[in-house]
């Protein structure tokens, strides 16, 4: 039976390489140091709690800390975002996973429902509020992005 090569592509610096492999990546001596590397975690799990999923002054969890990147776990339940608030140093990309908010910014109003993602730019204040379509447990996955980003997906 002869073997199928296997192709992979790699992206450097942005342009993609295509490599051809005789056998698959998969096949090797396993992972003997720092198999953690590839984390596997489940958002929903309790032990991921945030102060903020019954006080609307209460914190994402922070999942990971860069320089310039920031990513934390938000989940909003019982009370609205009383304040206003307002990055001055990072962009912010949210995305909806489970039930619905309704963000008010200085540059308008939008509803995300799962599968939403809202960018809300640097400097821009705004809040969250429930809204009809909120559910128990609103689930959020918000970047905190401190340097400049290009939008270059096309309106389609």
């Amino acid at each position: 039976m002869s073997k199928t090569p296997n192709r992979e592509l790699i992206t450097i610096d942005g342009k993609n390489v295509v490599l051809q492999r005789d056998t698959s990546p998969m096949e090797n001596g396993g992972v003997l140091e720092n198999s953690e590397a590839l984390r596997l975690f489940n958002i929903f799990d309790e032990k991921f709690q945030p102060s903020n999923f019954g006080l609307a002054d209460g914190k994402p969890l922070r999942m990971y800390d860069a320089k310039t990147v920031k990513i934390d776990l938000s989940k909003r339940s019982k009370e609205d975002m009383g304040f206003w608030h307002r990055n001055a140093d990072a962009h912010e990309i949210i995305f909806c996973v489970k039930g619905a908010l309704r963000w008010e910014t200085e540059m308008g109003i939008r509803i995300v429902r799962p599968g939403d993602m809202l960018f809300i730019p640097r400097g821009i204040a705004h809040r969250s509020t429930l809204c009809e379509e909120s559910e128990e447990e609103n689930v959020l996955v918000e970047l905190k992005i401190a340097e400049e980003l290009t939008y270059v997906a096309e309106d389609k």
